[in-house]
């Protein structure tokens, strides 16, 4: 499972900044009629989306999550800012149930 993290959180990252990248373009086209950003920022993000679903997505097959908790964790690289928050919840969930699946370390002798 904590192979899978690593990617996830990554991914996480990278695509909630290239959201926000593309967030800001959409404002430059709109906004201004500078379209030139949307088309570099678009299919920058259009790539790395299904990337970061893929790494999700593992990493929920590996945790046994819910459906419906996948499915969320899935749709969080669509709005700005949330891949952020649900990576540090998803990273403490797992690194929980990782702490919780270990044995308890034997008492060694005590001086």
């Amino acid at each position: 499972m904590e192979s899978a993290l690593k990617p996830f959180r990554v991914m996480a990252y990278v695509v909630g900044t290239m959201l926000l990248v593309l967030a800001a373009a959409m404002v430059a086209k709109y906004g201004f009629g500078n379209s030139a950003p949307v088309a570099v920022a678009g299919p920058i993000h259009g790539f790395l989306y299904p990337v970061y679903l893929l790494a999700a997505l593992n990493l929920g097959l590996k945790a046994r999550w819910s459906w419906p908790y996948t499915l969320g964790v899935l749709l969080a690289g669509t709005v700005p800012f949330l891949s952020f928050v649900v990576e540090r919840g998803v990273t403490r969930r797992v690194r929980e149930r990782v702490e919780a699946a270990a044995p308890a370390a034997p008492a060694g002798p005590q001086a």
